[in-house]
């Protein structure tokens, strides 16, 4: 899907969530294709707070975007 049908599936799957799940997990927009995508979530993990939506913008080759969610680090 391209940027903007991410963003709506990202606001859909919020909107729909459990508080529990989006305390437990990322819901972030990565880029579709698989090297891209591993990329941005690595640099994603090591600081979180410097990204936004657009922030997968600069890791897609294609402009191809999914939604995706994984688990959040346990905090020490």
């Amino acid at each position: 899907m391209n940027y903007q049908e991410a963003v709506q599936h990202k606001k859909e799957s919020l909107k729909n969530a459990d508080e529990s799940v989006l305390k437990m997990f990322h819901l972030v927009i990565a880029p579709a294709n698989t090297d891209e995508s591993k990329k941005f979530i690595d640099d994603f993990l090591e600081n979180p707070e410097k990204f936004d939506d657009e922030s997968c913008k600069k890791y897609s080759s294609d402009g191809l975007f999914e939604v995706v969610s994984f688990n959040k680090e346990e905090e020490n």
